[in-house]
């Protein structure tokens, strides 16, 4: 019974991504973990895999649209995939499996990623709260070729350890550092998610030797991706701000409950 659940809330993935350009890895790891049994280091990697199809099907989708700046991918996109790279191949295998243990408490890696993941929700929360009107985020401003740099190599960073492809971040940075419209941020931001997810997955392919579940993760892929198409036709019906407000709230209670879990529980 969970594991059907988990397969249908697959498409709630998809519709994530296709609606606002993020939130599918927020849906995706508490997917994996707590109704599938997937520990959480796996979970991460196979959200890579799900998500990057996912948002590139969708990217390639708003390309014919004409809705992908693909400068700003390069840009945004090559500083995050070399830190993505750099943070599964030396920063993850060297955090030791326990970080902390005393007589009362201890602190595993499984648990230190769920909580910093968990951290990642709340600040994705606010942002997707706030319900700025685009005329105050491109108003005086200029394309911030260095702001959008330093911030893609944080992305990077947040996509390798948690395994959040990190639209959360991209849509914001595009719309106030690149001036870009809603739209067009959503369209570019899928790409940069895509690449940066899917060769982030490659290294976990090549550095961890585990056997990687592949029928779940292609019927989990197709699930999300047929998600994608559903959430673009919903945008075209709904004010997709206030879809965003909305699935802001949600994440953000989903941020602390998963918090809440892992530290108390």
């Amino acid at each position: 019974m969970m594991e059907f659940f988990a397969y249908a809330l697959a498409i709630l993935i998809g519709v994530s991504l296709g609606l606002i350009g993020s939130g599918g890895s927020i849906l995706t790891i508490p997917i994996l973990v707590y109704f599938l049994g997937i520990d959480p280091l796996t979970a991460t990697a196979y959200s890579l895999f799900i998500v990057g199809t996912s948002a590139l099907v969708g990217g390639l989708r708003k390309a014919f649209e004409g809705m992908v700046d693909y400068k700003t991918v390069v840009y945004f996109g090559i500083p995050s995939i070399f830190m993505v790279l750099a943070t599964r191949t030396f920063i993850m295998p060297s955090i030791p499996p326990v970080l902390f243990a005393d007589t009362l408490c201890a602190l595993s890696k499984e648990t230190f990623v769920m909580v910093l993941f968990s951290l990642v929700m709340l600040l994705a929360s606010f942002s997707m709260i706030r319900n700025r009107p685009q005329e105050d985020f491109v108003q005086h401003q200029q394309f911030n070729y260095l702001t959008v740099f330093f911030k893609g190599i944080v992305l990077g960073l947040v996509t390798g350890m948690v395994g959040a492809g990190g639209g959360f971040l991209i849509i914001p940075t595009l719309v106030v550092s690149a001036r870009m419209e809603m739209k067009r941020a959503i369209g570019t931001s899928l790409f940069i998610v895509a690449f940066n997810s899917l060769i982030g997955f490659l290294g976990y392919w090549e550095i961890d030797d585990h056997p990687i579940n592949w029928p779940l993760l292609l019927l989990f892929s197709f699930l999300s991706i047929l998600g994608i198409f559903i959430g673009a036709r919903i945008a075209k019906e709904i004010d997709g701000q206030k879809l965003k407000v909305g699935f802001g709230w949600f994440v953000l209670c989903m941020g602390i409950y998963i918090f809440v879990r892992e530290m108390v529980l």
